[in-house]
């Protein structure tokens, strides 16, 4: 009786300590983290004091102004603007990349049908999608949709082929020899194997949409986030660039840390299961 106490309290006791140890490490990081924006600011105001024209560089102070005002006027407008783009372009990339990935990677004719025109579509610069989408659709709702949806799809088509070719083969020869049918292999073995494959090809072009889409409403829209950069610098309100700029940059860390980080934590934590098995 007396070994069973010491043992659950040693137990007790080891728990805490890894909860200890995992509660420092969260709070160093976000040290490290905290630090690491401070620097990047005094770096940034101490070569705004250098360059001395809030023309050419505006003070942290200016830009954080800037930032108060936008968010006081018509930035969730603009903001909606973009994401409705960017998502639209987004969903179509996926609806269309993943059949073509599984296509590629369960048979050899597609694969090498669909190899080349998918590697090609990914390797042309965003830059040029932007381009043919203001001058297929001109100023519309559709060209930053197209431009998001060619640039996103070819990473999401690879990275479903190598999901389906990383497939253990045992697992599936183990469910046919069982007696499941191919419908059942393809929903209970394949698609679980696919879908890290088919995460990290989203988490991958969703970024890459971004700048995508943000890029084409520069060029090709009259709202938006891409639309207010370029605006801002015609007026020559270089502020409200910056400011605009780092709005972008702070929602596009927000989406990636507190939607697509959890939402993989919670689809995959069978995963995190299996390594500690």
């Amino acid at each position: 009786m007396t070994d069973t106490v010491a043992e659950s309290i040693q137990g007790d006791l080891g728990q805490a300590n890894v909860l200890r140890t995992a509660a420092g490490a969260r709070r160093r990081r976000y040290v490290l983290v905290v630090l690491g924006w401070l620097v990047f600011i005094g770096l940034w105001w101490l070569l705004a004091l250098w360059v001395g024209s809030e023309a050419r560089l505006p003070s942290p102070g200016r830009v954080f102004q800037e930032i108060v005002a936008i968010l006081q006027e018509d930035f969730w407008a603009q903001f909606w603007a973009s994401i409705v783009r960017v998502v639209a372009g987004f969903f179509a990339a996926v609806l269309i990349g993943t059949p073509v990935g599984l296509l590629m990677g369960r048979s050899k004719y597609w694969s090498n049908f669909l190899q080349s025109p998918v590697v090609v579509a990914g390797s042309i610069p965003g830059l040029t999608y932007a381009v043919m989408a203001f001058v297929v659709f001109g100023i519309s709702f559709w060209g930053p949709v197209l431009a998001v949806g060619l640039i996103a799809m070819p990473y999401v088509a690879i990275n479903v082929a190598e999901g389906v070719r990383g497939v253990d083969r045992r697992l599936v020869d183990m469910s046919t020899a069982y007696g499941r049918n191919e419908r059942q292999v393809f929903r209970h073995v394949v698609i679980p194997s696919v879908l890290p494959f088919v995460f990290a090809g989203v988490r991958l072009s969703f970024s890459l949409a971004w700048k995508v889409g943000t890029l084409t409403e520069v060029f090709g829209s009259s709202k938006g986030i891409g639309f207010q950069i370029r605006r801002n610098y015609q007026l020559f309100n270089m502020p409200g660039v910056i400011a605009w700029v780092l709005l972008f940059v702070l929602f596009m860390l927000l989406i990636e840390r507190f939607i697509l980080v959890r939402l993989e934590r919670r689809l995959f934590r069978w995963r995190q299961w299996e390594r500690e098995t």
